[in-house]
């Protein structure tokens, strides 16, 4: 790799790393306020069980316009370039968690307060829906092959950081006295995020398109239908990414914002225990992301994979045992190493796992449905968690078994798909030369 080359991909990745950070500051920032404040302001009832899951259902809706989202950002992004689809999202995005906090709460506007929260949390999920599939083309697509881990997961790690962000702020507003903090404090959060929006936005609109796509389109051969395309041409690694992801994504769910409910709400313990134990563990999470992408540039994408969902089905119920001591060291020790070892050793290859298992020409497409469809499944995660919490009177024991079961799923499909660490994106493609396109279907119509 050239410096010319190397400086190109710092650019690139600084652009995709900031864009995504804001996203991802975004979303996790709900699910941090899901759990701490929006059951008591917008969700008021006497059990405080039963308003922590009307929260969690709301922060389970934004999860629903995922799909939605990247299949609309995914046809125009494998249409017309990832570039400018990613500028579109940072907008929609951005503009939604700022409005998040101007929203007046229950007791001022009645029922309208939570109308409000889950229409701005739904156009959230919509422009996520569509940001992380260009965002990671974006590097992976500039990327050399040898590298592609390593710069994927360089990436990766803005999900750590967006964790990380929206953790700290959190925390740091939640030291205010009651009072401010539930009158003002929680909001600030929010309304901040429009110093990010802008920044990124600007970063973006400075980015060049990838080297792939614009091959693609010089020679024009991208789908008129890229989901047509993709359910023809890829239907197996659809279901195999399913399948893989959706390990990621419960286990994501269920070690931050359900453990932050759990630590405060069932064991009774302050707020900053739990929040200070996923800020470690997302500060963790940032270098391990890169180190995890570089190691699967070695050895492969499958067995990297396959570490973590394995991890997660031998410690799902250590953590709950870990979390139970309700000793602050202890639960710490249990978030990170859950967090890290678990969704986050996934999270740090997936992105160029699932993308080198689809072609450029519906790659947007593919990589979207794929992480957005079990997105979907994830979100209600710490709805699910809670129900079986108090079906299981407050015992978190069906919820271990819950994620024991999912981590199989995922081990199944992962030891189901191909090893492509090793092959060019052009290698990928050939594979699959043999199976018609939308295109070529109707011009022999």
């Amino acid at each position: 790799m050239s410096s010319q080359q190397t400086v190109s991909m710092r650019k690139v990745s600084i652009a995709s790393f900031v864009g995504a950070l804001m996203e991802w500051y975004d979303f996790f920032l709900y699910g941090t306020a899901a759990a701490v404040v929006f059951n008591v302001l917008f969700f008021p009832n006497s059990d405080p069980l039963v308003g922590t899951i009307a929260s969690f259902a709301s922060f389970a809706i934004g999860f629903l316009a995922r799909p939605i989202g990247g299949l609309v950002f995914g046809h125009y992004g494998d249409k017309i370039g990832r570039k400018k689809i990613l500028v579109i999202t940072m907008m929609i995005m951005g503009g939604a968690t700022f409005l998040i906090g101007l929203i007046p709460t229950y007791e001022s506007i009645g029922i309208w307060a939570p109308i409000l929260l889950v229409v701005l949390r739904l156009l959230q999920g919509f422009g996520l829906g569509g940001e992380y599939g260009g965002a990671a083309l974006l590097v992976i697509e500039h990327a050399p092959r040898a590298k592609r881990g390593f710069w994927g997961g360089l990436l990766q790690s803005s999900t750590s950081a967006g964790l990380l962000l929206a953790t700290g702020v959190f925390s740091l507003v939640s030291m205010l006295p009651d009072e401010a903090f539930y009158s003002w404090g929680w909001r600030v959060p929010f309304l901040i995020s429009i110093i990010l929006l802008l920044v990124g936005t600007f970063i973006r609109f400075n980015i060049q398109e990838t080297p792939a796509f614009e091959e693609v389109k010089s020679k024009g051969k991208q789908a008129k239908l890229p989901i047509i395309d993709l359910l023809k041409t890829y239907p197996k690694a659809i279901f195999i990414a399913l399948g893989a992801r959706l390990g990621e994504t419960v286990s994501s769910n269920l070690l931050n914002a359900f453990a932050i409910a759990y630590v405060t709400t069932q064991l009774g313990l302050p707020e900053s225990v739990a929040l200070n134990a996923i800020f470690v563990a997302s500060a963790v999470g940032i270098f391990a992301c890169p180190i995890f992408g570089a190691l699967s540039d070695k050895i492969g994408r499958k067995p990297v994979y396959l570490i973590s969902t394995i991890f997660l089905i031998v410690f799902s119920v250590p953590y709950f045992l870990m979390l139970n001591t309700e000793i602050t060291f202890v639960i710490w020790l249990a978030v990170v190493l859950g967090y890290v070892v678990g969704p986050t050793m996934m999270f740090a290859v997936q992105s160029v796992f699932f993308t080198e298992m689809f072609g450029t020409n519906v790659r947007y497409s593919g990589l979207s449905m794929a992480y957005q469809v079990s997105a979907a499944l994830g979100g209600f995660t710490p709805l699910i968690a809670t129900t079986l919490l108090a079906w299981n009177n407050g015992n978190p024991w069906y919820v271990a078994a819950f994620l024991i079961i999912i981590c199989i799923i995922s081990t199944v499909a992962t030891l189901m798909a191909r090893e492509t660490y090793k092959k060019d994106i052009s290698e990928i493609e050939a594979e699959k030369n043999d199976v018609f396109t939308s295109n070529e279907i109707y011009k022999k119509s």
